[in-house]
């Protein structure tokens, strides 16, 4: 196990309760555009949380609503599960691609330390932490202790509040379109992190003219429990 595995190990075993890991009641307090934001995503070889794996993963940092391109996490695993042709479809990524790369052993720490103590933020992020859950449970026996935040959900809300149709389930570029962010490039984790980046950059001023100040009512109106089903609508534009 290697330092740094061995340090979040460590940390996340000190503490209980998932928030309390990392992420102080203090915190919560916190201004949500003073907070600091790591935008994650993962592509898989299928949606099998029992049988598929984590063929890439991405992350970007923000500070507030500033997008840091210099603190970005972009790495391909050589993953235990076959890629389908049905997975390389949608991500693009080959066999042949991630044959030499390393292995989610090697990578996780690394993901890990990244991101720290930061807030996570996705997409329906769910399927994102079951699969990081998986493997940090059967690596260190702990999961991901980061405080989440859906955008899917944060929209949602935003909508309702404005008198907006809440109806339906839009996709990550549904909703990046609705707020003028650009969508264009392949489908792959780092890309996705840096809409979905954006997509919370344009969130964030709207969500604080709404009344949402603080990290800690950011994160009441999230919940990715409440973002949509865990699967259910991941087929449109999935991880794998």
């Amino acid at each position: 196990m290697s330092d740094i595995s061995e340090s979040y190990r460590r940390k996340s075993s000190n503490f209980g309760a998932m928030e309390a890991a990392v992420f102080g009641s203090e915190d919560l307090g916190v201004p949500i555009d003073k907070a600091r934001y790591v935008v994650i995503d993962s592509e898989l070889t299928g949606l099998d949380d029992k049988k598929d794996s984590i063929v890439s993963l991405g992350a970007i940092r923000m500070a507030g609503t500033r997008i840091l391109l210099g603190e970005t996490f972009d790495r391909l695993i050589s993953p235990e599960a076959k890629l389908t042709g049905s997975s390389v479809v949608i991500h693009g990524i080959t066999p042949g691609e991630v044959a030499e790369e390393p292995s989610i052993e090697e990578v996780l720490p690394e993901f890990l330390s990244f991101c720290g103590d930061d807030i996570m933020v996705g997409y329906m992020p769910a399927i994102d932490l079951t699969f990081l859950n998986r493997e940090a449970k059967r690596l260190y026996g702990v999961s991901v202790k980061n405080p989440i935040l859906d955008v899917f959900a944060l929209d949602k809300w935003r909508r309702q509040r404005i008198g907006e149709d809440s109806s339906g389930h839009p996709s990550l570029y549904d909703i990046a379109k609705s707020l003028d962010v650009p969508v264009k490039g392949a489908h792959n984790a780092i890309a996705d992190a840096f809409i979905t980046a954006q997509v919370l950059q344009r969130l964030l001023p709207a969500l604080i003219d709404l009344g949402i100040k603080s990290v800690g009512e950011l994160l009441a109106v999230s919940n990715p429990a409440k973002g949509g089903d865990k699967f259910r609508f991941s087929f449109k534009f999935g991880n794998f």
